[in-house]
């Protein structure tokens, strides 16, 4: 189901690779009679391309981010992400990978770098009493579920009315009905887990199952693809669905990575995070056609700490001005007595 958001997001790493292609020993490209093409020629024809300043950015960013973080993550984080993603990329995956030019060696390069920037923008997180009082509003532990789903919404009707009837088993049409077009839970008879903070599931599909009661089928829900905008169309059995309770503490893991996730995802929080990381990295850009490529995030920075100073004076001058009260209280009533 999430194969080509997986596609995608490998494809879109590919410019990230160029700092680490080689032209070998020589800086020709390509010669010719009475004519070479040297790297310098092509710098020089492809650095005005908005793709190219994308790219150089992207570059610093994540160069930045590898040597402060870069010793944070795990070969075992890498590995891991890299298992699940040619799981889920099945026989599509060495073709993704070659169309992005990359080997399982300079993915996972890119892998480590991705990490290390998550762990970045995480170093960046204070959270307060009221984001985990936040996060425990929307969350939800995890459930048991039987999942299908369709390409048409008449399809996934058919399938909802096949596992209603009298002895149906859900796991048996999973795998033999060819209208369910799943293909990571269909083995497992289209069981599948997931929480709150999980990301197998859309917000969409995991909302309708949390609402449904132990040994119930879900209506069709139908699922909007933002990137690509394609429907797919999912039936849902609940096997078993568990309640959060009052107690918050029993899930304090799973509210911080909730809380912290809101404030990683936050497009100016990133902004800032990354300007304050750049400007830590004494980040200096010597190729004049480049000069404002990372304008975005030192003004996000500097408004930040603008910001910040501002609100801590403020605090300062409140503090004051409650001192000066209290201390103008405590003269007049010593007055007081004395004249007493």
């Amino acid at each position: 189901m999430k194969k080509k958001l997986l596609i995608a997001a490998l494809t879109g790493l590919t410019a990230l690779t160029l700092a680490a292609c080689s032209t070998g020993s020589s800086d020709k490209i390509a010669s010719m009679k009475g004519a070479t093409i040297t790297v310098e020629d092509f710098y020089n024809h492809v650095k005005n391309d908005d793709t190219s300043a994308q790219a150089v950015q992207e570059m610093i960013i994540y160069k930045v981010f590898e040597d402060a973080y870069g010793d944070k993550v795990t070969d075992k984080e890498v590995n891991k992400q890299f298992n699940d993603t040619k799981k889920q990329l099945g026989d599509q995956f060495e073709t993704a990978l070659s169309s992005s030019n990359l080997t399982e060696k300079t993915y996972k390069a890119l892998i480590k770098q991705q990490l290390a920037f998550n762990k970045g923008m995480e170093a960046h997180v204070d959270l307060t009493d009221e984001d985990l009082k936040t996060a425990w509003e929307s969350f939800h532990p995890e459930v048991e579920v039987q999942v299908m789903t369709a390409a048409t919404e008449d399809d996934a009707k058919a399938l909802k009315e096949a596992v209603e009837k009298d002895g149906a088993d859900f796991a048996k049409i999973a795998k033999e009905d060819d209208k369910n077009t799943d293909t990571t839970y269909k083995e497992d008879g289209g069981t599948a887990k997931f929480d709150s903070t999980s990301d197998t599931f859309s917000s969409t599909v995991k909302t309708a199952a949390f609402d449904l009661k132990d040994g119930e089928v879900s209506d069709v829900i139908s699922d909007v693809d933002a990137t690509y905008g394609s429907t797919t169309y999912y039936v849902i059995k609940m096997v078993k669905n568990t309640g959060k309770g009052n107690d918050m503490d029993k899930y304090k893991d799973e509210l911080k990575e909730i809380a912290t996730a809101t404030y990683t995802s936050d497009s100016a929080f990133q902004n800032k995070v990354i300007g304050e990381e750049l400007k830590k990295a004494n980040v200096k850009i010597t190729d004049d056609t480049f000069a404002d490529v990372l304008s975005t995030y030192i003004d996000a920075a500097k408004e930040s700490s603008t910001a910040e100073s501002e609100s801590d004076t403020k605090a300062s001058s409140t503090k004051e001005s409650a001192e000066e009260s209290s201390t103008a209280a405590s003269t007049e009533e010593s007055t007081t007595e004395s004249s007493k």
